[in-house]
């Protein structure tokens, strides 16, 4: 591991120890080894003076929200140090009032809280404090003989702390075993099967021991021959999305809520799945106690029984976890399982939403790097089932739990949208995802990748009029997030006016291919995982044109007209399955790429109306948006319209030709 350390961009930082702060923490950010998703915190000791003119040492820690790969200055916590100092000495001290006590000595109520190791923090006598779970480290400690082989690693510069949970307990407990320590004579701490600490009086002494404390446990590692992970052939399993939605559907009813499943098959992944005692290790702990409360304390395992059977064996083996430890206070969680290990064919993450199941995938990759490293080191041997619990079932986390708000309207749920680059299937995706649903958007024009690339709403070319490709595009799908829940089947294109006297055959057939058959191959395809989603429903974007159709526009009309009468049929055939489907006829819809500024000009002055009367020449006399469909596409794939389907509804501001 390498310094990121850059004089000239820290020199944009001198003498302000906040912002350097911020600086090294993203350094420290950047690398995945070090801390994943939130994990980790830095802190600086700082003076700083009050409205009275008054100067009072503060201790400015990460806050609660904030990831280190992006903090800024104002994602850290200025506490009042004597106070932090204070709490250190006392005997006892509940979490929960030890978070009560650090918000109430903020000097700015309106920064986020701090964390749960200020106090440590605050007990290090150096001005500038970093900590990770650096992958290697805690690897190493995570053997039989953990603590005598980070003792050989780092000698007496480091001091080691057998593990205690976090919070006040953890600083307790260094507080007194450094009551007579001799500070300038430590690098850092190594919390055994937890992280590792760095300090130093500036804050790029603390960055860099930190990088060199964790590249000496690598070096450790690569002279016992415990890295780099061999990569083992395993052939890859034909045809597994059908298997992967109906795990998702399973895993989703034991949650009680639709769950995003995202199969992780690399090489490392599948390799690691093909190790023949994979059960017997995998099954031991997480790599760091943080990581159960995103993980759970063990994965499942799926080899050939079936995936029904597995997740329900594994739910009741988690309540009977539960039951082991739990006190009468506790709420057990779900029992679904968070990650898989599906033997030969690699990983599985789980989340209730798309950025956690991608967080989890971080995880998953790092806990089975170091559960190999650990192996090869004599064996992996992390915390027992007692401690992990803890950190799960932890009071702070239970009190997240009671303060967590209403989920939203489609959270977990997996769309697919087409034609979703542009006007209304642009604004339909969008809808979605900030509904809470995970959104693949398809369209032929390649910029749709860049519009989308987020862990939720991700951007795929593809032209519908390809069967090839839109098989594709829907496998993609459900490898990427674990199925299909909603269809909004969009694409088209309006064709040229031309009389069916004038209507060229070329115009006819591309309408036809795009308008109509390029839904049906869509639907045809999406249809076996829809049967496995969870409250699947399908909604069409038809047209005005169906009920009230204009001269000139034949190509159009009856591609459309075809279109609705598909969906008509597919509701008949799929309600058995508890598939709905229902259709949107939309119109005038001007922020759209068919409504070019000449078109519309050119039908403003056909009926004597300027473009801005143009837009608004309905019965409501309002514009019809994009977002206005998108809003009903939602509802219609939502639990609103629970007990529809089949239906046809107008989007137009009302038109006296439709009603």
């Amino acid at each position: 591991m390498n310094s990121l350390w850059n004089d000239q961009d820290a020199s944009a930082f001198v003498d302000k120890p906040l912002e350097l702060r911020a600086y090294t923490s993203r350094l420290l950010g950047r690398e995945p080894s070090l801390v994943l998703h939130g994990g980790g915190n830095t802190s600086v000791k700082s003076d700083a003076t009050d409205l009275f003119g008054e100067t009072e040492r503060l201790l400015y820690i990460k806050g609660s929200g904030w990831d280190l790969a992006t903090i800024q200055p104002a994602g850290f916590a200025p506490v009042k140090l004597r106070v932090l100092e204070r709490m250190a000495q006392l005997a006892s001290l509940s979490d929960t009032d030890m978070v009560r006590l650090q918000r109430g000595a903020m000097t700015d109520p309106a920064a986020p809280a701090p964390s749960v190791e200020a106090i440590l923090h605050a007990i290090i006598p150096f001005d500038f404090v970093d900590h990770t779970h650096g992958d290697a480290t805690v690897a190493v400690s995570n053997t039989p003989g953990g603590e005598s082989r980070i003792r050989e690693i780092y000698g007496d510069r480091v001091l080691v702390v057998p593990y205690v949970m976090p919070g006040f307990a953890l600083a307790r407990a260094v507080y007194e075993m450094t009551r007579a320590a001799n500070w300038e004579e430590l690098d850092g701490m190594v919390l055994m099967n937890h992280g590792v600490f760095s300090f130093g009086t500036a804050a790029r002494t603390s960055y860099e021991r930190m990088i060199e404390l964790v590249t000496r446990a690598e070096k450790y590692l690569e002279r016992h021959g415990a890295t780099p992970v061999v990569i083992r052939p395993v052939v890859a399993r034909a045809d597994i999305e059908r298997e992967i939605a109906q795990l998702r559907r399973v895993v989703s009813l034991a949650a009680g809520k639709p769950m995003i499943v995202r199969l992780d098959d690399s090489p490392e992944a599948r390799s690691f799945s093909a190790l023949p005692h994979v059960r017997e290790i995998a099954t031991r702990g997480p790599l760091t106690p943080d990581h159960v409360i995103r993980t759970k304390h063990i994965p499942l395992i799926l080899g050939d029984d079936s995936a029904d059977n597995a997740v329900v064996d594994y739910s009741q083996a988690y309540r009977d976890y539960y039951g082991r430890h739990a006190l009468p206070s506790m709420h057990c969680l779900d029992p679904a399982p968070r990650w898989i290990v599906w033997k030969s064919c690699g990983t599985l993450a789980i989340g209730p939403s798309a950025k956690e199941a991608s967080i989890v995938t971080d995880i998953v990759r790092h806990t089975v790097r170091a559960i190999q490293w650990a192996e090869a080191l004599g064996g992996w041997q992390p915390l027992g089932e007692s401690d992990l619990f803890d950190v799960e079932y932890w009071e702070l986390e239970q009190a997240k739990l009671k303060q967590g708000g209403t989920p939203l309207p489609l959270q977990g749920k997996v769309a697919l949208v087409s034609g979703a680059a542009s006007g209304i299937g642009r604004a339909c995706a969008e809808a979605l995802a900030a509904q809470g649903a995970a959104v693949v958007a398809l369209d032929i024009n390649p910029g749709v990748e860049q519009l989308f690339a987020k862990d939720a709403l991700v951007g795929r070319t593809c032209d519908v009029t390809d069967p090839d490709a839109v098989a594709r595009a829907v496998d993609a799908t459900v490898r990427r997030f674990g199925g299909l829940d909603i269809l909004v089947s969009n694409a088209g294109l309006f064709t040229p006016s031309q009389t069916l006297e004038q209507l060229d055959a070329d115009v006819w057939q591309r309408s036809l291919d795009l308008n109509l058959t390029s839904h049906q191959r869509l639907l045809q395809r999406c249809i076996p995982f829809l049967r496995l989603g969870v409250d699947p429903a399908v909604v069409i974007i038809a047209s005005k044109n169906v009920p009230a159709p204009g001269p000139g526009a034949g190509a159009y009309s009856v591609a459309k007209a075809g279109l609705t009468q598909l969906g008509r049929v597919a509701a008949l055939e799929l309600a058995k399955d508890g598939i709905r489907v229902n259709m949107l006829h939309p119109h005038a819809v001007f922020d759209t790429g068919a409504w070019t500024p000449e078109v519309l000009a050119g039908r403003a002055r056909a009926y004597g109306l300027t473009a801005e009367q143009y837009k608004s020449n309905n019965l409501l006399g309002i514009e019809v948006s994009s977002r206005d469909v998108a809003a009903l596409a939602c509802a219609m794939a939502g639990s609103i319209f629970r007990a529809t389907t089949g239906a046809q509804v107008a989007v137009d501001g009302g038109n006296e030709r439709v009603i």
